[in-house]
C-alpha cells in the first residue's frame, strides 16, 4: 500500500491524539495550521513514492514480503539500500529542509537487529513481534516517530538515582497482557503528526536502571500520552517563504501510566543490551542526517547563485565570492562523502541487514553539526545585508513606497525588484530567521551532541592500528635509517640536505569494505 500526501494527511483523522501548542489544545492535527508545514513535508514522501521518476529511490522490496515498501519503512539489506537511501533523503530534503520520515528507518533498522540479538543471547521471542510490527507499519504505509531523548532531570544522576523518575521513561507496572509505561520524551521530531511512536532507551544502562531499560511501540493516540509540540517552521508569516510550506516541529511527550500490550514491546528490562540499541540507532540516524543536509545545503548553494547573478556578480570575475562558493561546496560535498563512504564500508549485522559505518557515519554527523555555522555565513557571505534589511512584504504591496523600492533595488539586467527580494527573503528564511536558529541547534545536537560523536569516532577508529604501523617501521629499523639532516632549507644548512640512495616508499594502510 502507498498513500498519498492527501490520503496521509486523511490518515491523521484516524487518531485522537492528546496535543498541544503554545498552550491551545488541538483539536485535530490534520486541520491544524500551525501544523501544516511539518505535514506538508512529510507528505512528500508519500508523494515521491507515488511518482514514477523518483520510485528507483523512493520504493524499496521488502526483504520480509517481497513488496515494494517506502524506502523509509525499509530494513537495509545491502550497500545499494544505504546508497539509495542517502540519495533519497537528499532527493527530498532538497524540497523540504528536513523530510523527517527518515527517522523510521532508522529506528526500525536498530530495532530489527537488537531484537535478533536479544533472541540469540537471551532465548526471548522479540524478533518475531518486530517482524510482525514491520509488516503492519509496511501494510499500512505509517510514519513512525522515534522516541529516544529523555528528559534526564539532574544528568550527573542515574536513571534509578532520579528524584524524580519521570524524568526517564519507565516500566511502573508488569502485567500478564502487557506493561505499563511513565516517563517524558523530551525532543520528539514531528511527534504530532506520526503514527506511530517507537519508545527506545537514551542511554547505557546497569542492573539497578533494568526498568528504564524498554523499547516499545505506542499509537499516537494512546491513553495516558500528551504531546506538548511548537508550531512547524514558521506558518503564517509572510517573510517565511520557505518555512511557512515546509517546516518541522518537536514535541515533549509525557507518559502517564501508558498500557503496551506484549505484543509491541521488545526490551523490557534487559539492561545490558540498551546500549547496543541506543549506538545502533545512532549510527543508522547519523548516517541519514548526512544526507539531510546536504540536501539543505543544496539549498544554500542554489539560493547564494541566484543572489550572486541578481547582484550582476560573476564568481570567475570575483575571487572572494567564487572562493565562499567553492567553501559551501566543498562543506556540503565533504559531508555527504562520508556517507557514501560509510555505505561502502557498512557491516552486517548477525540479523541480516546491514549497518553504516560507525566512524565514518560520525565523522560525516560531527562535521554538519559543527560546520552547520559555516554553511550560513558562506551563504551570508555571498548574499549580502540585503537578506536581512530588506523591507518586509507588506510593502510590496504599498502604492506609496513600491515603486521606489522596485526602482533603487532591482538588479542586473533581466532580474527586478521582485526576484532579488524574493531570493533575499528566501536565504534569510534558511539562514537568518528562527527557524534557520532552530535548524542550527537541531543540527548541532540532533542525533547525539558532538560529544557523542567524538567519543564514538575515538572508541571505533583503529588507532591500534595505527600504532601497530608505527612499531613495525620502528621494528624494521625504517625510521632508525633516515637521515638525520632535514632536506628544508634552514633546518640543518642554508641549501638544505638531499639525501642520498633509496627512499622509503610511504604506506597506508587501508580497510577493506566489509559487504559486496
Amino acid at each position: 500500500m502507498f498513500m498519498s500526501a492527501l490520503e496521509y494527511r486523511d490518515s491523521l483523522r484516524r487518531y485522537r491524539p492528546r496535543v498541544f501548542i503554545n498552550g491551545d489544545r488541538v483539536e485535530s492535527v490534520a486541520d491544524e495550521p500551525r501544523l501544516l508545514p511539518g505535514i506538508n513535508a512529510l507528505g512528500l514522501t508519500y508523494e515521491y513514492a507515488l511518482a514514477p521518476q523518483h520510485q528507483r529511490v523512493a520504493r524499496a522490496v521488502a526483504h520480509n514480503s517481497g513488496r515494494e515498501v517506502n524506502r523509509f519503512l525499509h530494513i537495509n539489506q545491502t550497500t545499494d539500500d544505504l546508497l539509495a537511501k542517502l540519495e533519497y533523503v537528499r532527493l527530498v530534503c532538497q524540497e523540504t529542509g528536513c523530510a523527517m520520515r527518515y527517522l523510521s528507518m532508522d529506528g526500525l533498522n536498530a530495532l530489527f537487529q537488537l531484537s535478533h540479538r536479544l533472541d540469540a543471547e537471551e532465548g526471548c521471542d522479540y524478533h518475531p513481534r518486530v517482524l510482525e510490527y514491520l509488516q503492519h507499519v509496511q501494510d499500512e504505509d505509517l510514519t513512525v516517530g522515534i522516541a529516544m531523548t529523555d528528559a534526564k532531570g539532574d544528568r550527573s544522576l542515574r536513571p534509578h538515582e532520579q528524584p524524580n523518575p519521570d524524568t526517564y521513561v519507565h516500566i511502573v507496572e508488569r502485567r500478564a497482557d502487557g506493561i505499563v509505561i511513565s516517563g517524558t520524551k523530551s525532543i520528539v521530531t514531528s511527534a504530532p503528526y506520526v503514527h506511530e511512536l517507537l519508545v527506545l532507551p537514551g542511554r547505557a544502562m546497569n542492573v539497578e536502571d533494568r526498568d528504564f531499560a524498554v523499547a516499545c511501540a505506542v499509537p499516537i493516540d494512546a491513553p495516558g500520552l500528551t504531546i506538548i509540540a511548537r508550531p512547524a517552521g514558521r506558518p503564517g508569516e509572510a517573510r517565511a517563504l520557505f518555512s511557512a510550506q515546509y517546516g518541522q516541529t518537536t514535541g515533549v511527550c509525557l507518559f502517564d501510566r501508558v498500557f503496551v500490550p506484549h505484543s509491541r514491546v521488545f526490551l523490557c528490562g534487559e539492561y545490558a543490551h540498551s546500549e547496543f540499541l541506543t549506538k545502533s540507532y545512532a549510527t543508522h540516524h547519523r548516517h541519514t542526517c548526512i544526507a539531510a543536509r546536504a540536501g539543505f545545503g543544496d539549498l544554500l548553494i542554489g539560493a547564494g547563485a541566484l543572489m550572486l547573478e541578481g547582484n550582476g556578480l560573476d564568481g570567475n570575475r570575483h575571487g572572494h565570492l567564487r572562493d565562499a562558493m567553492v567553501e559551501l561546496i566543498k562543506i556540503v560535498e565533504a559531508i555527504y562523502a562520508c556517507g557514501i563512504a560509510a555505505s561502502v564500508y557498512a557491516v552486517r549485522d548477525p540479523a541480516g541487514n546491514v549497518e553504516p559505518d560507525a566512524v565514518y557515519s560520525n565523522i560525516g554527523k560531527l562535521m554538519l553539526a559543527t560546520q552547520i555555522y559555516d554553511m550560513h555565513r558562506l551563504a551570508h557571505q555571498v548574499s549580502g545585508g540585503l537578506i536581512v534589511t530588506l523591507p518586509g512584504p507588506d510593502e510590496d504591496h504599498n502604492p506609496e513606497t513600491r515603486a521606489d523600492l522596485a526602482a533603487v533595488l532591482g538588479g542586473r539586467a533581466g532580474f527586478p525588484y521582485e526576484r532579488r527580494a524574493e531570493v533575499a527573503r528566501f536565504i534569510e528564511d534558511l539562514t537568518a530567521s528562527d527557524a534557520a536558529g532552530w535548524m542550527s541547534v537541531i543540527s548541532l545536537h540532533g542525533g547525539g551532541s558532538p560529544e557523542a560523536m567524538k567519543r564514538e569516532i575515538y572508541r571505533k577508529y583503529p588507532i591500534y592500528e595505527r600504532k601497530e604501523l608505527v612499531e613495525r617501521l620502528l621494528e624494521r629499523g625504517v625510521l632508525a635509517n633516515a637521515p638525520a639532516s632535514s632536506a628544508q632549507p634552514g633546518q640543518c644548512c642554508d641549501e638544505g640536505c638531499t639525501p642520498s640512495g633509496p627512499q622509503p616508499i610511504a604506506f597506508v594502510a587501508r580497510r577493506t569494505p566489509q559487504i559486496d
